[in-house]
């Protein structure tokens, strides 16, 4: 990729904007993963009006972007560009053993552990309603066929459902596919997805314990790959939609299934959801760095005015041939 250099005035004003303490232990902390303003100060231990500001200097020097959600407002490293390379080559001299960084990093590792403590409750609590849950808010049968609709006629020769929960993108999809793969980390929920596929006379179906960040599938092992109702609880959601995109073969799609930006703050606290749905342009930008073609979105409007809008985001990997061709 081409940079565009930056003048000598402006190398100058990113790294003074990037050369004081704790702004610098920031960007460490948000070239890990996007963050929360409550949380670096729960990281930085420092009120959240001081970081607050320091957050300030950084996006107005373009060293990090924020992005609300809801009531929340997060904040993530620039994506690109040659502010974004100044930092990279910053950070990469620090010594990683730096006493204090690796404080920040052993408090991040508390926050993301409390993060996940309060998933597993939850999910353990509700996961033999999941199902239930879901119907909240949006009709189930119409998502579905909207689903099949997206994900083509078939046959697949592989399906992969990544965060599978209590399997029903299996059993909606499974009998299109010679071989389906549902990964999640709750034991609970994959009991639920094993019943679920055996009773549906699927036995072509594996469950496996998986992280959704880190498959271990090979590059281009699925022709559809799904991410149903699942980008809303993570904390890095750009970094599992990479590792879906990275396992669609040319010729193949990805499936993301999610809400619509809204402004449900209550799902925070009641259903553990980190972020209030996503924008076209949000999911589009991932689709294009992971390398696919943004071909399709199907919007499906609650019921009332009081609901939540389902969207359905299409991408697909062209073949080589194709991209030649071009």
């Amino acid at each position: 990729m081409i940079r565009m250099k930056l003048t000598a005035e402006a190398a100058v004003e990113t790294l003074r904007a990037a050369g004081e303490p704790t702004r610098l232990r920031i960007l460490a902390l948000l070239n890990r993963e996007e963050l929360a303003v409550m949380e670096l100060g729960q990281i930085l231990e420092q009120s959240q009006p001081r970081v607050s500001r320091h957050l300030k200097l950084l996006t107005e020097a373009g060293l990090v972007e924020r992005f609300p959600d809801g009531a929340w407002m997060f904040y993530r490293l620039a994506a690109h560009g040659s502010r974004r390379a100044l930092v990279g080559q910053a950070l990469a001299l620090i010594d990683p053993e730096d006493p204090e960084l690796a404080r920040d990093r052993a408090r991040l590792d508390r926050v993301r552990a409390d993060r996940l403590t309060t998933a597993a409750d939850y999910f353990e609590r509700n996961a033999a309603h999941w199902d239930k849950l879901r119907s909240l808010y949006v009709a189930e049968a119409d998502v579905e066929a909207a689903i099949l609709a997206a994900s083509g006629p078939g046959p697949f020769e592989r399906l992969v459902d990544l965060g599978t929960g209590a399997g029903r993108m299996l059993t909606l999809l499974g009998e299109r596919a010679s071989l389906a793969i549902g990964l999640d980390l709750s034991q609970q929920m994959l009991n639920i997805a094993r019943h679920r596929t055996s009773e549906a006379g699927l036995s072509h179906c594996e469950l496996r314990h998986g992280d959704i960040f880190a498959t271990r599938l090979p590059d281009g092992f699925a022709d559809l790959v799904v991410v149903h109702q699942v980008l809303h609880y993570l904390s890095d959601p750009a970094s599992a939609l990479a590792e879906a995109a990275r396992l669609v073969r040319p010729d193949g799609r990805l499936l993301v299934i999610d809400f619509a930006p809204h402004g449900l703050e209550y799902l925070r606290e009641a259903h553990q959801h980190r972020r209030l749905g996503f924008s076209d342009s949000e999911i589009g930008r991932w689709f294009e760095a992971a390398g696919l073609i943004a071909t399709a979105t199907t919007a499906l409007p609650p019921a009332d005015s009081h609901g939540l809008t389902v969207k359905i985001w299409t991408g697909a990997r062209q073949a080589e041939r194709s991209r030649s061709a071009a």
